[in-house]
């Protein structure tokens, strides 16, 4: 055995290999699993007891060396230069990119509608106190209209919870800035409803407002249009609906006429080929005094719409749960956009 090993070290020693795969199966020769080292260890273990001693430190010289070796080798060798020259003029392929959800493309085209009539965005916290959710907008403890809103609670203090609207943002920039004020308020919210394909517990909004002296319906109703024929197209016609929302007075629902050109715009419009699209309405007196703002002095209007239900309009879409499936199929689609 001792002389096997020694034939295999000076196998190691005049090893000269051309390249990466030489080294690689000079490697695996002896130091695999099924290599020369792991059979020479097999072999030691059958051997006398009072050649151990010598057998097992040559066999950890030749392993040792083995390693050094291919260590070496490895460091050393390059791989050769490929001769072919590079075709600058071929087409070049694009690896596959991902999208931006149809949520946030929605919701940054609304953005846009607005920004570019002076409207700055605000955002605030999704966990909110009852004051900013609720007391501050005229809906004060017990309230019926609380109703309205199935709410999620934080633990089981009743002052800190999910926002069920993006409203509270509204209340919140109002305290810290003077008017005039112009916002919109995008993000998600909460409410404990039963997930279907017209309802989720969690959808996104975006919420306007606008507070300034001598503001009147008419200027909401202008907003309102101008909103509407951006989004829809120049051809988009709208109708206000006398309404009710605890933190406006008056207060509307606003459809736009999708038309009757097919059976499914008869079932989604229920045969009238009107759509609702948002809520709106001049602010109420109180909500103003409740933020610190003259209410004799200054007026404002305020608008809200669900970003869920602008992007299954634009896209013809009948399920809302598909926004929060992440089924990859589905985005696909919007990756052009």
């Amino acid at each position: 055995m001792l002389k096997k090993i020694k034939i295999l070290l000076g196998e190691v020693d005049l090893y000269n290999p051309l390249n990466e795969e030489d080294v690689e199966l000079f490697r695996l020769k002896f130091l695999g699993k099924k290599g020369v080292i792991n059979d020479l260890f097999n072999d030691f273990k059958l051997a006398p007891n009072e050649t151990k001693k010598e057998l097992g430190r040559e066999i950890n010289a030749l392993k040792k060396k083995v390693k050094k070796k291919v260590e070496t080798f490895k460091n050393t060798i390059t791989k050769p230069k490929s001769s072919k020259k590079s075709d600058l003029s071929r087409p070049v392929y694009l690896s596959l990119s991902g999208s931006r959800h149809p949520i946030s493309i929605i919701k940054n085209e609304i953005l846009s509608i607005f920004n570019k009539v002076g409207f700055d965005t605000s955002e605030g916290p999704e966990i909110e106190d009852d004051w900013h959710n609720f007391s501050a907008l005229n809906l004060p403890k017990e309230h019926p209209a609380r109703d309205m809103q199935d709410t999620f609670f934080i633990q089981t203090n009743p002052d800190v919870l999910l926002r069920t609207h993006t409203s509270s943002v509204q209340v919140r920039h109002i305290e810290e800035t003077p008017p005039p004020i112009r916002i919109v308020s995008p993000g998600r919210v909460y409410r404990n409803e039963a997930i279907s394909a017209r309802a989720h517990c969690i959808f996104h909004q975006i919420e306007g407002l606008y507070i300034n002296e001598h503001v009147s319906f008419s200027d909401l109703k202008q907003m309102l249009i101008y909103f509407a024929k951006s989004m829809f197209g120049e051809e988009a016609k709208i109708r206000l609906r006398p309404s009710y929302f605890p933190f406006t007075e008056p207060s509307a629902e606003v459809d736009i006429y999708w038309g009757l050109k097919n059976e499914d715009d008869y079932r989604i419009t229920k045969g009238t080929g009107w759509l609702e699209i948002l809520g709106c309405g001049m602010v109420d007196p109180c909500v103003l005094d409740n933020c610190g703002i003259n209410s004799k002095k200054y007026t404002g209007y305020a608008f809200g719409m669900g970003v869920e239900r602008i992007a299954m309009l634009k896209y013809g879409l009948k399920d809302l749960r598909m926004f929060f499936e992440n089924d990859i199929r589905f985005l696909k689609q919007f990756s052009c956009l």
